[in-house]
Formats: structure tokens, sequence, C-alpha cells
């Protein structure tokens, strides 16, 4: 591609994400952002506007011994089953789990399970991979392990074919990675802060009013929001936007009013006064992450999980119940939030277009409740991700009530010994083929691994 087409390309990238901006200002979905492009700049801008090849992801990272509230919420099968009648197993719900019905591998649920309403296929994956990282505040073992490429990074890399304003998000000391064709990630302390990012970054798409590299492209950015206004059928569209300046300071306020989290979020998310500050903060996040993905203006967003490191949580099991609780809830407040919201390019709810990973340092013993140990057997480590009905579903792998640990075969998806590098390999190659919707193609540019026994038929 010569150097002009790489302008012309980067350039029209910027319509695409300037229009999503103001039509999301303007309350108009997807499908009419389409319509109004391919009127004035062509039907090639207007189809990549109105494509959405891939999924959205969230990436919630629980670390510093964090990911082991996670283990109460999805436990290994048979811990479970010995926790029933063994109160030394650390599961704070003994003989009050079942296994859900139809998935593709046993799968363990208990009354603090989050989508524990949702279908069979779209149910939780658990893959045993990668190693215990103790303390470890930014684990790589899993989420590096393709050749040092980050798999938040190749989300991202993948996710760059559906234009977005910000097209990935990290909170607080999140960080990306790498990966060839990633987007730079924008940072903020914490989900709060994700509304501000937004004003900002809409008054930077505005600004390319002023700065399009090609003149046909500048008079259509005009033509654009002048058909926008049309369409948006409201007071505001008889506005005269005089100049890229003022345009940006209207986006900026109405985006940053649509992001605001309000009192009925927190009631829906289960958050209020006695919920522990990190799950409300995480609550916060994803009550704006779900309000952007609606308004198609972040494809991506890392953020820090529980990280308390809980040695002492079976010295006090209602606070322990309480916390997986305030999990739950949190977690499907987000999932519910989403059912409630459509996806313009597909008309699904967006519910059905997330890819959810859950990893940390380490999870902690299976074996012992006793101050909760980070040791677990054969060093191992584990991830959780909520396929979004592109992959299999229940356990790869697990650890046994005598310690026995298991790993998987990606290629059949039965059990085999656990090698942790080998099997953190498949489960981020089945995390990008979620996210690119099934195109094993666009995968292979990051990972040639056989998933064939991982993914949904």
């Amino acid at each position: 591609m010569s150097k002009r087409d790489q302008d012309r390309e980067l350039s029209r990238r910027a319509l695409v994400k300037w229009s999503l901006a103001a039509g999301a200002a303007l309350g108009l979905g997807r499908g009419r952002i389409a319509e109004v492009l391919e009127r004035t700049a062509g039907s090639g801008v207007a189809q990549a506007a109105g494509d959405l090849p891939t999924k959205r992801s969230v990436h919630i990272r629980a670390v510093t011994g964090g990911l082991a509230w996670f283990q109460l919420l999805w436990p290994h099968n048979d811990i479970a089953d010995a926790a029933a009648t063994n109160a030394t197993f650390p599961y704070h719900r003994p003989g009050q789990h079942q296994r859900v019905a139809g998935t593709d591998r046993p799968l363990t649920i208990g009354p603090d399970t989050p989508f524990a309403a949702l279908p069979a296929r779209r149910q939780i994956t658990a893959y045993m991979a990668g190693e215990n990282e103790t303390h470890e505040t930014q684990p790589d073992s899993i989420t590096q392990s393709l050749g040092g490429k980050s798999m938040f990074a190749i989300a991202a890399a993948l996710q760059a074919q559906a234009p977005a304003v910000v097209p990935v998000i990290a909170v607080g000391d999140s960080k990306l990675g790498s990966a060839p064709g990633a987007p730079a990630a924008a940072v903020v302390p914490t989900g709060d802060d994700i509304v501000g990012l937004f004003n900002s970054a809409a008054s930077r798409a505005g600004g390319l009013l002023a700065t399009g590299a090609h003149a046909d492209l500048y008079r259509a950015q005009f033509a654009t929001l002048a058909a926008l206004n049309r369409a948006a059928e409201r007071p505001t569209t008889k506005v005269p936007y005089a100049t890229a300046r003022s345009a940006a300071g209207f986006l900026g306020t109405n985006l940053a009013a649509r992001l605001q989290i309000t009192a009925a979020d927190l009631a829906a998310y289960g958050i209020d006064g006695t919920t522990r500050a990190d799950i409300a903060a995480l609550g916060r996040a994803l009550i704006v992450t779900a309000k952007a993905f609606a308004m198609n203006l972040t494809s991506s967003v890392i953020v820090p999980g529980p990280r308390d490191d809980p040695h002492p949580a079976f010295a006090n099991l209602p606070a322990t119940t309480a916390v997986a609780g305030s999990l739950k809830r949190v977690l499907d407040g987000f999932m519910n939030h989403l059912a409630g919201l459509t996806d313009d390019p597909t008309g699904r709810p967006l519910s059905e277009e997330l890819v959810l990973t859950i990893d940390g340092d380490t999870p902690k013993t299976p074996l012992s409740r006793q101050n909760w140990l980070d040791d677990t057997p054969a060093n191992s480590n584990w991830m959780f991700v909520l396929g979004g009905g592109m992959l299999r579903t229940g356990w790869f792998g697990g650890v046994t009530r005598t310690g026995a640990v298991t790993g998987f075969d990606p290629a059949t998806g039965q059990e085999r010994s656990y090698q942790g590098d080998a099997q953190a390999e498949a489960a981020c190659t089945a995390v990008a083929y979620a996210i690119a919707r099934g195109d094993t193609r666009r995968v292979q540019d990051f990972s040639r691994v056989d998933i064939s026994g991982l993914v949904a038929p």
C-alpha cells in the first residue's frame, strides 16, 4: 500500500470514528449512522461503520490473590463434592452446589455463582493454564503465552476492524501489552474516569473536521454532521455548527451525560454502602462499560478485580459469603444491563456480544481453607472465560480432592497431563477465536494452536 493510500485509509478510519461519536451524542444507532455515511461519504465508509466483525471484551484482572474469590464462584467439581462432607476444603457453600446440565465439560455452580441463568452453551469455561505467580501484580504466564504477545492486545488488534472512538481502555494499573496491529490503550485511574475520557475523546474526534488529510473526506465530515443532525429529529439539530471546535464541545457534553452512573444503575448492580470498595469499583467500571458498548464508543476494557489476598477468608465465613454474593450481584448486574441493550449492527442483545475473561496471579490452594495458602498443586493456575457462545463450556482440566492436577488436549478437549505453558497458549487462542467470532484465519495471525476441541460446534 502506498503512503497516499495509507494516509487515505487512516483518514477514512478517522471519519468513521468521528461519525460514531457524533451519532452516539445524537442518539443514533450504528445502522442509521451507516445510512448517513453511505449518502455523504460512500458505501465503503458506510460498510466500515456498520460492520461489527468481532465481539466486545472485558478483561478482569484479579491479582495479589484476588483470583481466589472466583474459585468460590466456580469451584473445581471434585472439590465442591468433597466440601459437602469435609469442611477443610475451601468452599463456602458446602452441600449447596450442583452441576450445570448440558455443558460440554462438567461445571459446578452454587448460590453465589453469576450467570447461572444463562443457557449451558453460554456458561463459563474454566481453563487450567499457566503457572502460579503469587503476589505478582502483572501476571503473564497465561496472558502473554503466545510468543510474548498479550492476550489483551491481541483482542484489541482483532477488534480494530470495528472502528471505535477509544478502541481499548485500561483502568488503574491494568496494562494492554503488545501485539501486531494493536492500538494504544487509553488509561484512566478508575472506572468513573471513563466518563471524562470519552468527553475528551469526542472532542478530539470533532477536531478531525479541521485536520482531514483529503479534501473529499474533509467535505464528507461536514456533510455527515449535517445529515446526522437532520436524522436525529430533535431541537438540537437546528444548532449551526460553524466550527469543528463547537461541534466537539457539543459532543463531549452529550457523551458525558449519557455515561454517568446513576442511583438506579448502582441498585441494579447491587452496590450500596455495604459493598466492599474494590468490588464497588469493579461494578462502577462495568456500568460505564455497558453504556459505552451500547454507544459503540469502545470495544474492550481491562479492569482490576478484587486484590485483597484473602488468606483469612475462612476465619469469618459470613464475611466471605458476603464478598462472594457481592461479586455475583455485580457480574449479574452487568450481564442483565447488557441484556437490556441492543447491539445495533447485529440486532441481538449486547449480552450475546461479550467475551469476558478473569485471570490472576494465584487462585490459592483448593485443598485447604486453613490460612488459605497461595501454593497450588503442581504450581497450577487457571482462567475463567465467558465465550459468548463460541466456546465449549465447563472445566477443561482441574484439581481433585487428592491434589491430582489435569490439563487438557486443545485438539480434542479431553483431559491430559497438566502442561501449563501449552494449555495457556490454547486458552489465549480460544479467547481470540471467540472475539473474532470464529474467524480462524484472523486468529492464525497470532496463533496456530489447534483448538478444535475447545470451540463450540
